[in-house]
């Protein structure tokens, strides 16, 4: 069994009891992805909320024991209830938000990976290479807005790496959790980003998923970002078949981002609330929202502009995660005005 630190107040640390350890600790996936691979993050980082990654799509099988307590205290849902779909953008109640001003920019992102093929914490290098290239050739296919380019990390010139900087675009190596989970083997070979001519479409391939697709623009237009996010989608879906399970929604390598896989989020200016935060906080969690800084996960929330995005993923479906975001931040807008 594990020697967790008492510091140590991770999901893994809170579920994983010497009896479920000692039955699962010498399975191995089909992908040879062991226990101890997949809680290594939480041992190596005791700050690590959750702890534990996925290294293919049998882990959440195999290991359910472990996997499913986390899934449940995470999403609030039991993992075997199933997991609804619905992309229907004419579902959006967009009403509650008449006032859209305090939104400095608008992003909604889905994590994928491809049916067959290991996760990115067991993913040899030869199978990241075929990975990236059969996304790749998918990528290059898209045509209209979507139209746009491919650029590998792995010899990346100077001119588009400054170029990709300055559009915040580029990805770095994934941080200490990441890189405990296995998930920065072999960088940058066989990852790359494809953004669209407009700059409003970008994909991320084998950083945390294998496919991170964001839709995004400037300003609070919700609407218009998620649109074209399920116009990638299905268009995508024709030349790549996806993992996905009834039970879970999309396999992920973080059992934090099954189900949708979706991220929906805002930046959004909030000088008044900045000094209430406790208010700023109940109402986040009245709409099952989450507040970060606004340079990504685990980044200071300090200052006036805040990432606000939805934290339900599984047992809801696209638009429901959709609607949480925009009911939470017409509430967040109106307790500002009212401050």
């Amino acid at each position: 069994m594990p020697d967790f630190t008492p510091e140590n107040h991770s999901l893994v640390a809170q579920k994983l009891t010497p009896e479920i350890y000692a039955a699962l600790k010498e399975i191995k996936t089909p992908h040879d992805f062991t226990l101890d691979q997949a809680i290594n993050s939480a041992l190596l980082n005791p700050d690590s909320a959750i702890g534990i990654y996925a290294g293919d799509e049998a882990s959440y099988t195999l290991f359910s024991p472990i996997f499913e307590p986390i899934i449940e205290a995470y999403h609030g849902v039991k993992a075997d209830q199933g997991h609804p779909s619905d992309l229907d953008i004419t579902h959006l109640d967009l009403t509650p938000l008449s006032d859209t001003s305090p939104i400095m920019s608008t992003r909604i992102r889905v994590g994928r990976n491809l049916k067959g093929f290991a996760l990115g914490a067991a993913t040899t290098k030869k199978e990241r290479l075929q990975i990236e290239t059969v996304i790749k050739t998918a990528l290059l296919q898209l045509t209209g807005e979507l139209q746009g380019d491919y650029y590998p990390l792995d010899g990346m010139s100077t001119e588009v790496q400054q170029q990709l900087i300055q559009d915040h675009f580029l990805f770095k190596k994934g941080d200490r959790f990441l890189e405990a989970a296995g998930l920065n083997r072999d960088w940058p070979s066989g990852r790359g980003i494809f953004h669209n001519h407009n700059k409003s479409f970008l994909v991320w391939v084998n950083e945390e998923d294998e496919l991170r697709i964001i839709s995004m623009q400037e300003g609070g237009d919700i609407k218009a970002v998620f649109k074209r996010l399920v116009e990638a989608l299905e268009t995508l879906q024709e030349a790549l078949e996806f993992a996905y399970s009834n039970r879970l929604g999309y396999i992920a390598s973080c059992p934090t981002n099954l189900g949708t896989s979706m991220r929906a989020s805002v930046h959004i200016e909030l000088p008044k609330l900045a000094q209430k935060r406790t208010l700023m906080q109940e109402i986040c969690e009245q709409h099952h929202l989450q507040i970060r800084g606004i340079h990504g996960e685990h980044s200071d929330e300090g200052g006036l502009v805040f990432d606000i995005s939805n934290k339900r993923r599984l047992g809801i479906s696209e638009v429901r995660c959709v609607q949480d975001l925009i009911d939470g931040v017409a509430a967040l807008i109106a307790a500002e005005a009212k401050a």
